[in-house]
């Protein structure tokens, strides 16, 4: 059994998608189309801007949601008239991939939804600075500890990612990430690494963001995916519209569960996964988190 998974911000390149524009009539229609729904010729960045323009979160994460969506409307399995997918999980950002990929959502939904979210999530970095960091070589309960003794204290931390075993992501304001670290490192943390984000992705400081996503959700048709989506609030499949709906609002506060979501495939009958979209980055976190599996880019 097949499980197609989508990735999130972080495995954007400069030439991003240009194989597809050049050789598939149905992609390169998507990518023209994309540039009319967000008013500005966004595939020219993907094709050609500089690493610093794909960085900027109103082009990465379109960038990366055409990419994927692109590449898997393309594949046969995706076919509507011979849908053959058992499984789809997205990281992030990835989960919009996932949902238009399986028919719950119309490609112009889900970039118009994507391109609200990356708008509310920079106004939110905007209004408090913040940060993330990446833990390594730590287990995630001492990690959820430590992160919960500092944010007792006042400060904001929290796990945001958990990528896969020793790999946690933490997130909140510099402050509270900084005492974290310092923690977790006496804990006996491999390394803990800052990242160079714009803010506290998936951490309570992303609550006005929540806010305006949901909004934008409430006026968006959904329809039901044709297969089970692992989503990654509560790492679990669902099919239910309503459901889908709310933990897509939840999930920019809540923590990124990939690894118990690729355990939950796994346990469901997931054999092979395949990553649909730019870069290698969730091919790596698969085959730490279920060493038997195949994994594959699209």
């Amino acid at each position: 059994m097949t499980a197609y998974v989508f990735p999130g911000q972080g495995s954007q390149f400069k030439g991003m998608g240009l194989d597809l524009y050049q050789q598939s009539s149905e992609a390169k229609a998507l990518f023209d189309q994309a540039n009319d729904i967000l008013g500005f010729d966004i595939t020219k960045i993907m094709f050609e801007g500089t690493d610093e323009e794909l960085k900027q979160t109103n082009v990465t994460q379109p960038a990366i949601f055409i990419h994927s969506v692109a590449r898997a409307l393309t594949l046969p399995d995706f076919q509507a008239d011979g849908f053959a997918v058992a499984m789809v999980a997205g990281h992030s950002l990835g989960e919009f991939s996932a949902l238009v990929a399986a028919g719950a959502l119309s490609f112009t939904a889900g970039l118009k939804l994507v391109a609200q979210r990356a708008a509310a999530m920079q106004k939110a970095c905007e209004r408090q600075v913040s940060t993330m960091a990446a833990v390594l070589g730590l287990d995630d309960a001492t990690i959820e500890r430590l992160c919960a003794e500092v944010a007792a204290t006042g400060e904001v931390v929290v796990p945001a990612n958990f990528n896969c075993p020793g790999q946690v992501v933490i997130s909140g304001s510099v402050e509270g990430v900084r005492l974290a670290g310092e923690k977790l490192k006496e804990a006996g943390a491999k390394r803990v690494l800052p990242l160079p984000v714009g803010g506290a992705f998936h951490s309570p400081l992303m609550e006005p963001a929540r806010e305006t996503l949901a909004g934008a959700i409430a006026a968006t048709d959904f329809s039901t995916p044709r297969c089970p989506i692992y989503q990654n609030v509560n790492a679990r499949p669902s099919t239910d519209v309503e459901t889908i709906k709310a933990n897509l609002i939840d999930q920019l506060t809540a923590p990124v569960r990939w690894t118990q979501s690729v355990e939950a495939m796994v346990a469901d009958g997931a054999t092979t996964f395949v990553e649909c979209g730019p870069g290698k980055v969730l091919q790596g976190l698969v085959k730490k988190i279920a060493p038997g599996v195949e994994v594959a880019g699209a």
